[in-house]
Order: C-alpha cells, then sequence, then structure tokens
C-alpha cells in the first residue's frame, strides 16, 4: 500500500485534499492571498509551563528564541494544552479533537487509532513534505492503532536531513519535538549556569527550600537547552531565506514536572507557553488574550495551507486572530476552553484513572473530578512494576523533600494540595487565586458561577459526546502499552 493509498484507507477524501486557491497560493480571510503556502513549523517542549520563558517576564531562565519569535509575531497569554500528559496532549493537537473522542489516545501509554485522521496526513495527502524529529506522538505503541507510522509524520534525524529529502518548490510541515525540559534532570545543572537561587520564583503550592529551588533551576536550565535549539532552526530557515513564509509556532505539550503542576488541570498544569510568527502574513510585535487550546492548530494549519477542515474537528482554527493586526482580547467567542484527564500512569489498583474534567474561562477554573474516593496523584501505597507511590507525580528532588518533610507545619497544607484527595468540584478565582489554592466550591457566594459553568462545560461534554457525560469509562479498560507492560496486564480489570 502506498502513502497515498493509505491516506485514503483512514478516510482522508478527496474533499480534504483540496487546496483552497492554487498549488501555488492560499486564499486568506478578508479576501487577502498569501504569495504562496506557507511552510509549518512547529517546536514543542515537553512538560514547560507558560510563566516559564523571557517573554512572560521570567527573570532567570533565558529564552532569547522564544522571545523572539514573540516579538516578530504573536505571543499568547492563554493557551491551554487538552490534557496534562504527553501522548493524549500530542493526540489531541494532531487531530485537533478533544481526548475524550479519541478512544485509547486519550490516555499515556495508549495508541491512536487510524480512524481519526490527523493533520499532518492531510497536509502530506495536499502535497506538503511532512515529517518529525526526536519525540512526536510519544510515548505510546503505533502499531495496534493500524497506522504505519507516528502519527506526526516520517522520521528524520534532523532538520536539516528533513530539508534535504524535500523535493523542490515543495511547502513543508515539520514537527521538532524536543524532550526538555521533561525529567530527569543533572543535579545543579541550573545553578552551575550561573543562575542564583534567590531570584527563583517558587510557585505558591510547592515548598520553599533550596533543593525545591536548585530543582527549579535544573528544570530552567532544559528550558534554555530547548531555546537554543529552536534558535538553530530558526538560523537554518533564514539561511535558506525561507523563514518569513514559515508558520512557526512554539509551545509545549502540558505543565512542568512538579507536583500540583503535571497531570493535574490547574493553570501551572494546562496554560502553555505560546508565540506564533509569520512574518509574510501576520503582523508582529502583539500580544492576544484569547482563550485558544491546543485543539486548535491543526485546523489553523490546515486553513493557512488551504486544506479543508474536517468536520470532526473540535478545535476551531485561530487564523482570524493571528491575520487580524490587533492585539489584547480579538475574538470575543474565544473566551472559554476545555481541558480533560483520564490516565496518566499504572498508579492505582486495577490501572484505573484519576477522571477530570475542566471549563476555564478569563476568570474562571472549574474543575469536576469524577472518583473524588481515589488519589488524584496516585495511591500513597500502591507500587507498580514500574512506578513509586504517588506515581502520577515525576520522581525529583521536589517530590522527595515535600514527602520527607509533609509534617512540617509550613509544607503539611502543600502537601495535602498536591498529595491529597480532592473534593468532587473545585472552583477557582483565578483573577485573585492565580495559583488556584483556595477552592471555593463550597462557598455558597459563589454557587450561582460554579452553577453556571458546571452548565456550559456538561453543555460542551454532550455537543462533543463525551462518554463521561453518559456515565460511562470506557478508559479504565484500555491496555497500558508501557514497554513489555501490556503483555501482562494487556486490560485493567477496575
Amino acid at each position: 500500500m502506498n502513502r497515498r493509498d493509505f491516506l485514503k484507507a483512514i478516510g482522508v477524501g478527496a474533499a480534504s485534499l483540496t487546496i483552497s486557491g492554487c498549488a501555488n497560493g492560499v486564499k486568506l480571510s478578508g479576501g487577502k492571498k498569501s504569495a504562496k503556502r506557507p511552510n509549518i513549523l512547529f517546536c514543542i517542549s515537553d512538560d514547560q509551563s507558560w510563566l516559564h520563558a523571557g517573554a512572560y517576564g521570567d527573570k532567570v531562565v533565558k529564552t532569547p528564541n522564544f522571545d523572539r519569535v514573540a516579538k516578530e509575531g504573536v505571543l499568547f497569554t492563554h493557551s491551554f494544552c487538552a490534557a496534562s500528559s504527553c501522548t493524549p496532549s500530542r493526540g489531541a493537537i494532531l487531530t485537533g479533537q478533544d481526548i475524550w473522542r479519541l478512544e485509547e489516545g486519550g490516555l499515556l501509554f495508549g495508541t491512536l487509532p487510524a480512524k481519526f485522521q490527523v493533520y499532518t496526513d492531510l497536509l502530506e495527502g495536499a502535497g506538503y513534505h511532512v515529517g518529525f524529529t526526536r519525540k512526536g506522538w510519544s510515548p505510546g505503541r503505533v502499531k495496534p492503532s493500524g497506522r504505519k507510522q507516528n502519527p506526526a509524520g516520517p522520521r528524520y534525524k534532523s532538520f536539516e536531513q528533513f530539508l534535504e529529502a524535500r523535493p523542490e518548490g515543495q511547502p513543508f510541515c515539520f514537527w521538532f519535538g524536543s524532550s526538555d525540559p521533561h525529567r530527569g534532570y543533572k543535579w545543579q545543572s541550573g545553578l552551575k549556569s550561573g543562575m542564583k537561587l534567590e531570584n527563583v520564583t517558587v510557585p505558591e503550592f510547592l515548598a520553599d527550600s533550596e533543593e525545591v529551588r536548585t530543582d527549579i533551576c535544573d528544570y530552567y536550565w532544559e528550558i534554555q537547552r530547548f531555546d537554543r535549539e529552536v534558535g538553530q532552526l530558526l538560523q537554518i530557515l533564514e539561511e535558506k531565506g525561507e523563514l518569513d513564509n514559515t508558520l512557526i509556532v512554539v509551545t509545549s505539550d502540558n505543565g512542568m514536572p512538579f507536583p500540583r503542576a503535571k497531570t493535574n488541570l490547574y493553570d501551572y498544569s494546562t496554560r502553555m507557553p505560546l508565540a506564533v510568527r509569520w512574518a509574510a502574513n501576520i503582523k508582529g510585535n502583539r500580544i492576544v488574550d484569547d482563550l485558544i487550546s491546543h485543539t486548535d492548530f491543526a485546523p489553523t494549519f490546515l486553513e493557512a495551507a488551504g486544506v479543508e477542515v474536517p468536520k470532526e474537528m473540535t478545535g476551531r482554527s485561530f487564523l482570524k486572530v493571528l491575520l487580524s493586526g490587533k492585539s489584547g482580547r480579538v475574538d470575543p467567542k474565544r473566551n472559554r476552553v476545555f481541558t480533560a484527564l483520564e490516565r496518566h500512569t499504572w498508579c492505582r489498583p486495577n490501572g484505573v484513572g484519576y477522571p477530570c474534567r475542566t471549563i476555564r474561562t478569563h476568570r474562571w477554573l472549574y474543575i469536576r473530578n469524577y472518583e473524588p474516593e481515589r488519589w488524584p496523584a496516585g495511591g500513597p501505597d500502591f507500587e507498580s512494576s514500574h512506578q513509586s507511590i504517588y506515581g502520577d507525580i515525576d520522581n525529583s528532588p521536589t517530590k522527595t523533600y515535600m514527602m520527607e518533610h509533609k509534617d512540617d507545619p509550613n509544607v503539611a497544607p502543600l502537601f495535602q494540595l498536591a498529595f491529597g484527595k480532592r473534593p468532587a468540584e473545585e472552583l477557582y478565582d483565578v483573577s485573585k487565586d492565580p495559583a488556584q489554592i483556595h477552592n471555593l466550591a463550597a462557598d455558597h457566594a459563589f454557587a450561582r458561577v460554579k452553577r453556571k459553568l458546571l452548565g456550559q462545560l456538561e453543555q460542551y461534554q454532550r455537543d462533543t459526546k463525551d462518554p463521561r457525560i453518559e456515565g460511562e469509562s470506557p478508559w479504565d479498560h484500555y491496555p497500558y502499552y508501557y514497554r513489555d507492560f501490556w503483555k501482562r496486564a494487556v486490560r485493567p480489570t477496575g
């Protein structure tokens, strides 16, 4: 089966392969026409929260290349991943769909069934040269999905090799997937690079100690390494004269790998850095506050390339926002986003997850926890063959410090926030509580707000056919494809 036949077999119809306009140009909104179809360069870090870039005001981490893309393009302040877990987050980016619509694709160490179209296949079918390097859709198993290769496209050793393989005159779509700043870190790498502990801002939900500050600096050091590599890609494009007609997106897949961040649905879990540059068509030096979901990337890339957006994509193109030339709140309809989580690691009996859904507006964050009797961070007395206790929190000096000092009066409430059980509902006024520490869900003064947000969340779940809204839970029964673990426990029993 050749590549084009494979695309047809998985449901990429002829309509999806049609270019709007002509092969050398794309019709844009407002009657504007691009001289030619843009290249697309998607740069994604691994476990980076939104605040940790110079463009957002961080004084310790140095990200000159992210800052350049932001200054010469658009810096977004309210961009959110679809799930605070690598595999489902990346699946949502590729498919343009909420994770609850992706079956096994909604889980870490899952698979992404071939029936779910991905923008990379659609662009390849429309004449784009497609590929990725390092971490694409991952971690998980491709073979059970029915796909022939990683959903991010063919794998290349480097961006240079990818460009060398490109047919002359063909636009490209490239996914640069770094593994930074995913753990583990080299201890004191940040300090040895010149960072100062006293300059670090420790999030309110973490214990403030020398160990934690050092850990944050090591996390920063890996963000800087990712940023340097982004700079190398920009330089290559500049040297080839293709920088300005490349739609460049720099973001992350989910939040920082610290307690109460990654694998949760708070802002440090789901709110992502995002800078977009396309100098040929996008006015730069802008800051946009519209709420953006990572499910919006796929339809945006497709629209920019003149390719029809499949109806099943729940994400919405934000190309009009990019082309508007405006700052602040541009599209009044972009006033909410939805995020979700099912199973992350195998860290509870029978491999069950900690299912939750959220709605986030500019002011409010509402979280619905479906199984509040379970441990959100993983069981304190449950260890699997590869997972330690509280397994949904990555092992780290910060995790160890908070566990060892959980009885310290200054650490105890923070330990409870990160490791303890939670109520079925959480509500936070983000304008007054940016770290989401004070849950207002039980406060009668906010009952009307909570009721409104819950109604909007449940309506969206119904509209997008979330099994949870019908009381169904298929995710607890999908395989967990971690190395050979899945061979011993192919189907969870819980």
